[in-house]
């Protein structure tokens, strides 16, 4: 027998004979190596631990310290989930079951939706399963041997899969646990070597879902679930759950009268009064960053004829997921995205190079059909707005461009006390244009963000059909991640409608568009705010700036002319005027988390004054109105995020005033 010469990430190397596991290397590395093992990378492709080698090879063996050894986990996890629930609900056909960002899922094709207690009794089967340390055991079968196990099981969809998924290949990978008759799934892992190896799992959830997310196929049942290496990390994050739940942005825009929804109108927000103020200042904010930076404010069609979307290109890649109208036998369709109207207006003069950039903006609202099993409360909806803008620039000026866009990012981010994370997307599987196009695209984009010195991940395979991207994340209070922000740069659209601009030279030139949005759509970045504070919104931001609480009818005038005085300086007040006992609208207001309570009796009517109570730091004493209303205005103009200070006392605020 040859022998082969693995090399390991130290450089170092061990020749072996071929035909020898991965699990064996591993022990004669370290038998500690060879028991925290899960998975191994050979020649950077993740396999089993009873992988053999039988050519010289690079190895790296996968402990639960490995970057990505979390997925192999969780993915493991869902096969143990399948088994239990193929074992508990026999006839049970399955679908997929990946790893997700924080746990796992497998949908099932089955009888009736699962309900609480089926979970409990999945959960109770998975761990004895998990006790019994049974073997995963990856297979290669004969593609149309396969085929035929699965459609003989009563599966389609999993022939279905090896159908789309190994054509002009001769063999597929399935795994088993245990044996082909307690589970058997086509995948190709890698996987845990044994049940033993899951011990911190906990099933969350379920739901609606499609074969393939599309409502015109199988309906399914899903079947959610989480896992990590160890007990405490579990812990920590059902914890986190927990309070995920109690700042979940449904609940709280529904107990402060934010925002409502209604099966008439699916996947659209209803915006009351209070999320209106919200959304209001939201859009007037952006509006006062972006007017310096040199944008102008547009507003395009809603309704446009086919004709465009075909131009653009949406039509062909994107149409199933419009909302399309037919009028007077014309094909039109509601606008998904905003860049087809403004490339319209970039088109309806001639242009310069000295007018470049060029920077529209935008707030108009768009629609996508999303599927309704999808939809989600403010984060996932049919109709919506973003803060977009499109920047039109010649090639020379993408660098600047860009860094002016980290920075502005940067900025807006650091007023609602967010940092952004920066990933770059590059070319997808579906595109437009050429390679060389995109490689050059893509080489811009990263040249920008390390002149910006902005540190960033690379995210390979999920830009956008026209161009490379970078996408922003930021990290919420209890340390979730929402992506928002995103900067794409595309070369293919100028070119779709025939935009040009007339250079130094005197001759045309195709500008380079830049998409970007910063908040992303208000729906989504509202909704990320409502569950970063908890609905306990700073001062600046608060729908209800304060609100006024006399302590009986006969300080009801003097209440009101305070909540107009406030209210005309530019506060948003409201006067509590029901016949209640001031500690019950102390209590309503506190419920409400309204930043300050401002009580007003007898002593307050007679000295002009307020007693200021804070939403988190209580009772701060008496205020003259004028010294409140100033301390307030100024805390709205400082974006304060914090705490406000125990107040100075009365005289010396007068003295100052003076």
């Amino acid at each position: 027998m040859s022998d082969v010469a693995i090399t390991l990430p130290d450089g170092s190397s061990r020749v072996v004979p071929a035909g020898t596991s991965v699990r064996e290397v591993a022990e004669a590395i370290s038998p500690r190596l060879a028991r925290a093992a899960i998975a191994a990378a050979v020649d950077d492709r993740l396999v089993d631990l009873s992988y053999r080698f039988d050519a010289d090879a690079t190895l790296r063996v996968i402990t639960p310290d490995s970057p990505g050894a979390l997925q192999i986990y969780r993915h493991s996890t869902a096969h143990l989930l399948a088994a239990a629930v193929t074992t508990l609900f026999p006839g049970t056909q399955c679908g997929i079951g990946p790893a997700i960002d924080e746990g796992f899922f497998y949908d099932f094709v089955v009888p009736r939706p699962f309900v609480p207690e089926d979970l409990q009794a999945i959960e109770a089967k998975m761990r004895e399963m998990a006790r019994q340390d049974l073997p995963y055991e990856r297979q290669l079968w004969p593609r149309d041997d396969a085929r035929r196990f699965f459609l003989s099981r009563g599966e389609p969809l999993k022939a279905q899969l090896i159908d789309e998924k190994t054509e002009g290949q001769r063999e597929v990978s399935c795994y088993t646990i245990k044996d082909r008759d307690t589970f058997v799934d086509f995948c190709v892992g890698p996987h845990v070597p044994s049940s033993g190896r899951l011990k911190a799992f906990k099933l969350l959830s379920t739901s609606n879902a499609y074969w393939k997310g599309d409502a015109r196929n199988q309906p399914m049942q899903r079947i959610y679930g989480t896992a990590f290496f160890s007990e405490k990390e579990l812990q920590a994050y059902l914890q986190r759950l927990e309070e995920a739940k109690k700042r979940d942005h449904r609940r709280i825009g529904r107990d402060q009268k934010l925002f409502m929804f209604h099966p008439w109108a699916p996947g659209a927000t209803f915006w009351l009064a209070k999320g209106t103020r919200l959304y209001n200042t939201l859009a007037d904010y952006m509006r006062g960053v972006l007017v310096p930076a040199g944008y102008v404010e547009v507003k395009a069609p809603i309704v446009f004829n086919k004709a465009l979307w075909e131009t653009s290109g949406h039509w062909q890649h994107y149409r199933q997921n419009m909302f399309l109208v037919e009028t007077e036998g014309e094909q039109m369709g509601l606008k998904a995205m905003n860049c087809p109207g403004h490339f319209l207006m970039y088109a309806s003069e001639m242009r310069s190079y000295r007018d470049l950039p060029i920077r529209f903006h935008e707030q108009t609202p768009l629609h996508r059909n999303e599927a309704s099993g999808v939809l989600a409360g403010l984060t996932r909806v049919r109709q919506f707005s973003q803060d977009d803008a499109h920047c039109f620039v010649m090639e020379s000026q993408i660098g600047e461009e860009v860094e002016r866009l980290l920075r502005l990012v940067q900025r807006v981010y650091g007023d609602f006390g967010l940092t952004p994370e920066m990933k770059l997307s590059t070319r997808p599987p579906e595109f437009l244009g050429t390679v060389e196009a995109w490689n050059h695209a893509e080489a811009e984009l990263k040249r920008a963000l390390e002149a910006a010195g902005a540190p960033y991940t690379v995210n390979e395979g999920d830009g956008a059909f026209y161009g490379p991207k970078i996408d922003f994340d930021v990290t919420d209070a209890i340390g979730r991640k929402w992506q928002c922000a995103t900067v794409q740069l595309d070369y293919m659209q100028a070119e779709r409608f025939n935009l040009t601009y007339v250079g130094a030279d005197n001759a045309e030139h195709r500008p380079v568009i830049i998409h970007r949005a910063i908040f992303g759509s208000f729906e989504r970045f509202i909704a990320l705010l409502i569950e970063h504070f908890a609905g306990a919104w700073p001062l600046w931001l608060a729908p209800v700036q304060a609100v006024v609480l006399p302590i009986s009818d006969r300080h009801l005038a003097y209440a009101r002319t305070v909540a107009e005085r406030l209210g005309s300086a530019g506060l948003r007040v409201e006067l509590d005027d029901r016949q209640e006992k001031i500690g019950y609208k102390i209590r309503e207001a506190q419920l409400q988390k309204v930043p300050y309570m401002l009580v007003t009796g007898d002593r307050e009517a007679a000295d002009g004054t307020v007693a200021v109570r804070g939403r988190a730091s209580g009772d701060l004493g008496p205020r003259g109105v004028e010294v409140f209303l100033r301390e307030a205005l100024d805390e709205v103009a400082r974006k304060d995020l914090g705490v406000k200070p125990a107040a100075p006392d009365l005289d010396t605020a007068e003295a100052e005033q003076a």
